[in-house]
C-alpha cells in the first residue's frame, strides 16, 4: 500500500488522471460524497469552507461513492450536474469510488489506515471527512455527521500553523 498521499492519483469526474502531488503545500479535505443522502446538503457547507479558505491554501477533494444505501447511483455526468446545479460545487470532484472493502480506492485505504476511528477504520456513511496537512500527513478525521461549519475553527487553525 502507498504510504505517501502525494504518490497517489485519482481520476477526476472529467476522466483525467490527477496526481495528489498537485496539492503539495495545501491543506486537503478528502470527503466521500453522495447525491441522494440526508447529508447531501453538506456540499453547501463544504463549498463555503472552500471558497472562504482556498486562497489561504485549502482544497477539498470530493469522491462520490455508492456503497451506502445506493445513494450515488448516477454516472459521472449526473453526479457532476447535481454537484454543480444543486450545490454550486467548485472544488475538485473525482470519479465514483469504493471507500470500503477489497476494491476501496488506495487513497481511502491509506486514510483509513492512518486515521482509524474508535469504531475501527471502516467508513460508516457518506461525508466522512479526512484532513491532510500541508505536508501530506493525515491529521484528523471528522464523522459524516460533523457539519463542515463545525470544522471551520480547526481548518482555520491548521492553515495558519
Amino acid at each position: 500500500m502507498e504510504s505517501n498521499f502525494y504518490q497517489m492519483e485519482a481520476v477526476s469526474l472529467r476522466g483525467e488522471k490527477i496526481s495528489m502531488s498537485e496539492y503539495k503545500g495545501k491543506v486537503v479535505i478528502v470527503v466521500n460524497t453522495a447525491s441522494k443522502c440526508g447529508l447531501t446538503p453538506q456540499y453547501e457547507g463544504l463549498e463555503k469552507l472552500y471558497k472562504k479558505y482556498k486562497d489561504k491554501g485549502l482544497v477539498i477533494l470530493g469522491f462520490p461513492c455508492n456503497q451506502f444505501a445506493n445513494q450515488e447511483p448516477g454516472d459521472e455526468k449526473s453526479i457532476s450536474e447535481n454537484c454543480l446545479i444543486n450545490y454550486g460545487v467548485t472544488f475538485p470532484m473525482f470519479s465514483k469510488v469504493d471507500v470500503n472493502g477489497d476494491n476501496a480506492h488506495p487513497i481511502f485505504k491509506y486514510l483509513k489506515n492512518e486515521k482509524g476511528s474508535i469504531l475501527g477504520s471502516k467508513i460508516k456513511w457518506n461525508f466522512a471527512k479526512f484532513v491532510i496537512d500541508s505536508n501530506g500527513k493525515p491529521v484528523k478525521r471528522f464523522s459524516p455527521f460533523t457539519k463542515p461549519e463545525k470544522m471551520e475553527r480547526y481548518i482555520a487553525k491548521i492553515l495558519t500553523s
